[in-house]
Formats: C-alpha cells, sequence, structure tokens
C-alpha cells in the first residue's frame, strides 16, 4: 500500500515536471512565431522597396536615353550650323573680294569707264537706263554685303545657342548618371538585406519547426506520463486490495503454477485490434491474429497476468522484445512488443508484478502490447480466461 503510494507520488511529480516544461515551450514557440511575422513585414517593406528603386532606376535610364538622344540630335543641329556657318564665311568672303575687286577697278581706271558707258547711249532713255544700271551694281554690292555679314551673324549666334543647349544636356547627363550609380548601389545594399532577411526567416523557420515539434514530443510524453501513472495507480490499489506486490522481481505470494483466470495485462488500455483475422497493418492483407493488442502509452507498465515462471525473455525481429510466462496446465501468456524487460529466464513472478514496458519494438507501428494466450501449445482467445 506504502509502496503504490510512493510509485503514484513519483509519478505525479514526473507529471508535473512535463506540465512546468510546456509553458516554457510554448513561450519559446510564441517568440519564434512573433519574430517570424517580423522578419516577414520587414522582408515584405524591402521588397516594396526594392519595387520602388526598381522603378526610379528605370525612369532615370529612360531619362539618359531621351538626354542622349536629344544629345545626338543636338550634335546633327550643331554639325548642320557649322556647315551653314562655313557657307556663309564663304559667300560673305565672296562678296567682299569681289566688291575688293571692283573698286579696285574703279580705283585703277578712274571714272572714264563709266563716262564711256554713258557716252554710249543711244538716247536719254538709254543714259538713264545705264546710269541707274551702275548705280544699282554699286546698291547690290553693298547690300549682299550687308546680308551675308547678318546671315554670318544669325548663323554664329545660332550654333553658339546650340552649344549652350548641348553643354547644358551634357550636364543633365551627367546628373542622371549619379543618381543611376545612387540607385544601383541602394539596389545592391537592398539585394543584400533581402537575402539576409530570407536567411534569417529560413533559420528561424526552422528553429520554429523545431520548437513545435519538441513541444509535441513533450505533450506526448507527459500523455504517456499521465497515462502510465492512472495504470499504476489502478494496479497499486488491486495489489493493496488482494495483499499483493505491483512491482519487484519476485514476491512472497510468487507461484510456478497460475489460477487459470488472467487478470488484464496494462489496467485502463483500450483493446485497438482483436483476435482473429485482420487486416495486417504493415502487409495490408488479411492475416491471423494470435492476440488482443492493446493501445497505450509509451512506457506504460506490463504486468504479469497471473502468477507462474518465466520461460522466455529475448528479442526477436517481428515480435521486438517479448516475454512468456508459463502458469502450469498448459497455459502461457505472450507479452510482445516492449520497450524494456524485467524479468529474466526462470524467474518466479507473481500475478499483477510489473514484468516489463510497453514499447513498439520488433514489427510494430506504434505503441502497443500484443498479448497473447496459448492453451496446450494452441493460440486461444484471451478475452475467454480475463
Amino acid at each position: 500500500m506504502i509502496r503504490g503510494k510512493k510509485i503514484l507520488g513519483a509519478l505525479l511529480a514526473f507529471t508535473l515536471c512535463f506540465s512546468m516544461v510546456i509553458p516554457a515551450q510554448a513561450d519559446d514557440i510564441s517568440d519564434a512565431k512573433k519574430k517570424q511575422q517580423e522578419l516577414e513585414q520587414q522582408k515584405n517593406t524591402a521588397e516594396a522597396e526594392k519595387s520602388e528603386l526598381s522603378s526610379e532606376l528605370d525612369s532615370i535610364v529612360s531619362k539618359m536615353e531621351k538626354t542622349q538622344s536629344d544629345l545626338t540630335a543636338k550634335e546633327t543641329e550643331i554639325n548642320d550650323a557649322e556647315t551653314e556657318l562655313v557657307t556663309a564665311k564663304a559667300n560673305e568672303d565672296d562678296q567682299y573680294q569681289t566688291m575688293k575687286l571692283r573698286i579696285k577697278y574703279m580705283y585703277e581706271n578712274g571714272s572714264n569707264e563709266f563716262l564711256e558707258i554713258l557716252m554710249e547711249a543711244n538716247s536719254i532713255a538709254d543714259l538713264l537706263n545705264k546710269a541707274e544700271y551702275i548705280n544699282k551694281i554699286s546698291k547690290c554690292d553693298r547690300e549682299l554685303l550687308v546680308e551675308y555679314e547678318d546671315t554670318r551673324k544669325d548663323v554664329e549666334n545660332r550654333e553658339n545657342a546650340l552649344k549652350k543647349e548641348y553643354a547644358e544636356l551634357e550636364s543633365l547627363q551627367d546628373e542622371l548618371a549619379g543618381e543611376q550609380a545612387n540607385v544601383e548601389k541602394l539596389l545592391a545594399d537592398k539585394n543584400i538585406q533581402i537575402n539576409n532577411l530570407t536567411s534569417e526567416i529560413s533559420s528561424n523557420a526552422d528553429k520554429l519547426k523545431q520548437l513545435i515539434a519538441e513541444a509535441e514530443a513533450a505533450e506526448a510524453r507527459r500523455k504517456e506520463a499521465e497515462a502510465t501513472a492512472a495504470a499504476q495507480a489502478a494496479q497499486a490499489a488491486a495489489a493493496a486490495s488482494s495483499g499483493t506486490s505491483s512491482s519487484g522481481n519476485t514476491s512472497s505470494n510468487a507461484s510456478a503454477t497460475g489460477t487459470g483466470s488472467l487478470t488484464h495485462p496494462v489496467p485502463g488500455a483500450v483493446i485497438t485490434s482483436g483476435f482473429g483475422g485482420r487486416v495486417a497493418p504493415t502487409a495490408g492483407a488479411t492475416t491471423g491474429h494470435d492476440g488482443i493488442d492493446y493501445g497505450a502509452g509509451y512506457g506504460a507498465a506490463v504486468y504479469a497476468a497471473d502468477s507462474g515462471t518465466v520461460i522466455t525473455a529475448q528479442y526477436n525481429s517481428a515480435r521486438g522484445n517479448y516475454i512468456v510466462i508459463n502458469h502450469g496446465n498448459g497455459m502461457q501468456t505472450w507479452y510482445q512488443h516492449l520497450s524494456s524487460m524485467n524479468v529474466t529466464v526462470g524467474q518466479t513472478v507473481a500475478r499483477g508484478q510489473v514484468i516489463g514496458n510497453v514499447g513498439t519494438t520488433g514489427i510494430s507501428t506504434g505503441p502497443h502490447l500484443h498479448f497473447e494466450v496459448h492453451v496446450n501449445g494452441v493460440p486461444v482467445n484471451p478475452l475467454n480466461y480475463l
């Protein structure tokens, strides 16, 4: 009775420890989730800023292309203006040289030639026409020279204006190039920031996944501990009422011969697979099932269904760790897939004595006890004896 209370107290303390660990893990998970949200928000903000910078860079490149196009056009205009200026200067010079020759001729020959021209007139009308002709020649020379001078000056002014516009476009292109370099630097920095955030998000996600897995494992262990505590409490109560011990390798009531009736090997556990034909969980085909499967938490205590002698306690690739107890009168009980075994071959055990713990060794899909009853070497339905 006292020993049962001690076991129950220890299991309750173990369960309490788990209940204290789980909230701490929940806090860690909450912090990791919060950090994940913050990192995702930072990445989204950085992505938006990168998109704005990319748009700004596209705009700058577009302006630079337009400016370069304007520069090319302006160069063409300047070249055309220079060609036009050369022509204007040539015309001006030609007119100037023509005037100089005419003036030189008039100076060297005096006015006799003009008088001869006038004297050759056939009439007064012809005389007036020739006098007007001479006057028009001189006037035309002067007007052409002024016109050519004005044209040259106009072309020079236009060329200077074009060169000024070209210089302004070059300055604008330099400014745009500076802006482009600055935006490209910001984009490169933003890409580094996004890559770092992506790496941090991945690392935090792995940490969060690990924390969740640890929390789930801790919760599973807590449930198993609770199930084990409940089973131990039930066994302790049963042992107290019958005056038998629920632990230890031997008992004062141990007998090599059983009573012929069996007690539950895992109190509180439910049957997950009955005796007889079933679909094998690992093979997927209908097969015989020589015993009963009891679903229980990993590590839950397994009790001897009746007094007897341990004739097998070993490992088998299919059964895992398993124990066979001989109860005499042709009856044996089999306990398979154990996580641990607390008895040895040749040992006498008492009814209700802990002989091992639930596990999932051998061919098994999860923690459970496969329990068989053999009578005269033939598997029979355990429920007929429980």
